[in-house]
């Protein structure tokens, strides 16, 4: 060993015996040259200081995210204008929405650092194969809806995506190998979330193998300092991007850019806005929309008090009502802002199953601690936010599980249930079983149709659809 290398050891030893981490360098005398200097780098990049609060505030304790203040419901612009000035507003909200995806202010952001492991799938989950005819992949899917879209406006509308260290080289691989779906290359920005340790439920950081560290992406949240930290908002900035259209990878039936969401947005001048929808039910797994202390707030379902859950209004509907379905639009500038300012999310601790070595350098999996952050707790950063309604068959498909509830089953069921809607929409007749449901097989390309108002002009290309067809409008 160097002496320059011994050096760095005896200094990084004695930081890491007073932050109780001594036995990450447990394995030294078994490590050649090149896996010390790894592992030596990995730890240098160790804020053990602010390890030392996360182990005291997170991984020692169970989840805590205490609520704070009395929390009411969150106002929202329902689906439909309620009034005619309501009306004479969306009317201006979809002008000005349309204006600015013209204008190339609007771009895509999906978050796709998830593998397909639930879904029995070995890849990105973004390369599972979804439509319900052509089985087309997620990212094909949004690839064709942001090159429709792009024809639509006549502009170019840029997509970043965000991996994680799991999947970004199979990412790129697989982008490069479709030729970017038919996008230009240097509209597509591929980067890389970061990272957080795993740690032990006593507070130690945890060896995924003998020279090094183990850690996990560090949730949804790391999205939006990722975007400053890869350059991604510097890209926006040059562009002319103003608005980022967010959503996550698993939601087929994402409509990326919804004039009447922007021009909403961007009339009320807000910072960080969001979709949602009216909830199946108290419990449902979704964020819940409430105002604490005056200020916008997400909620997750498992945070969120049973009385409160199930409180009602006088009609029998629930009181917090709005599910969010991890649709946004952020403000660059905003996103910028927030990486100024000494900006953190707080972190979430989940206890999982993680695979790393024992003190005896023998691999294991007991329950470790994971921590994570997300997006949706930037919302009360904002300045000023909205929601916006939006109906669950048309926008909301989440692709979670191999069968049953939220999975590839219900979500390409969902995918036909639109493309029937849509054309029903436009006075044609899709066939149906005496139970009311679906008897043939539909998937419209995003070429063909970005929404129901696209049919109508194309009905001559719609042929007669008959019990057990398997129709691919394009």
């Amino acid at each position: 060993m160097d002496v320059g290398t011994q050096q760095m050891y005896e200094d990084i030893k004695n930081v890491l015996k007073k932050h109780r981490q001594s036995h990450l360098l447990a394995f030294w005398d078994q490590l050649d040259t090149v896996q010390r200097q790894r592992l030596l780098s990995q730890i240098r990049q160790l804020d053990l200081a602010k390890i030392d609060g996360w182990v005291a505030d997170y991984v020692k304790k169970p989840s805590s995210d205490a609520i704070r203040g009395d929390l009411l419901p969150a106002p929202f612009y329902s689906l439909r204008p309620s009034d005619n000035k309501q009306k004479r507003k969306y009317a201006e909200a979809v002008k000005l929405g349309q204006h600015l995806i013209r204008q190339g202010k609007v771009a895509a952001f999906v978050v796709a650092g998830g593998q397909g492991t639930r879904l029995g799938f070995d890849g990105p989950k973004g390369d599972f194969p979804i439509s319900p005819v052509k089985n087309k992949t997620l990212f094909q899917i949004f690839a064709e809806y942001i090159a429709a879209a792009s024809k639509k406006y006549n502009t170019v509308c840029p997509w970043y995506i965000m991996t994680s260290p799991l999947n970004r080289a199979r990412t790129e691989e697989i982008f490069r190998s479709n030729n970017y779906y038919g996008l230009d290359e240097k509209d597509v920005f591929i980067f890389q979330q970061g990272t957080i340790p795993n740690f032990s439920p006593d507070g130690k950081v945890l060896l995924a193998d003998k020279a090094n560290l183990s850690s996990s992406p560090d949730g949804h949240g790391g999205s939006l300092k990722a975007l400053y930290q890869s350059g991604a908002i510097d890209d926006m900035k040059r562009r002319g991007v103003e608005f980022i259209s967010y959503f996550q990878v698993d939601n087929p039936l994402i409509n990326i850019f919804d004039p009447l969401f922007i021009g909403l947005h961007a009339l009320d001048k807000a910072e960080m806005s969001s979709r949602a929808v009216i909830k199946t039910g108290p419990y449902e797994k979704v964020g819940n929309f409430c105002l604490a202390d005056g200020r916008l707030n997400i909620i997750e379902y498992s945070d969120l008090p049973d009385e409160l859950a199930e409180r009602q209004n006088p009609d029998g509907s629930l009181t917090f009502k709005l599910g969010s379905i991890a649709i946004h639009i952020i403000n660059r500038a905003f996103a910028e802002r927030l990486n100024t300012d000494g900006f953190s999310l707080p972190l979430h601790r989940a206890l999982k199953k993680i695979l790393h070595i024992d003190e005896h350098g023998e691999p294991v999996e007991p329950n470790g601690v994971k921590l994570e952050t997300f997006v949706f707790d930037a919302v009360p950063l904002a300045s000023k936010s909205i929601i916006l309604e939006t109906l669950r068959p048309e926008e909301f498909a989440p692709t979670k599980n191999a069968a049953g509830v939220d999975s590839v089953v219900t979500a390409r069921k969902m995918m036909v249930a639109r493309a029937a809607s849509w054309l029903e929409s436009a006075g044609l007749t899709v066939p149906k079983k005496p139970d009311g449901s679906i008897d043939c097989v539909i998937e419209i390309a995003p070429g063909f149709a970005l929404g129901k108002e696209d049919i109508k002009e194309k009905l001559n290309q719609i042929p007669q659809i008959n019990p057990d067809d398997e129709i691919y409008l394009t």
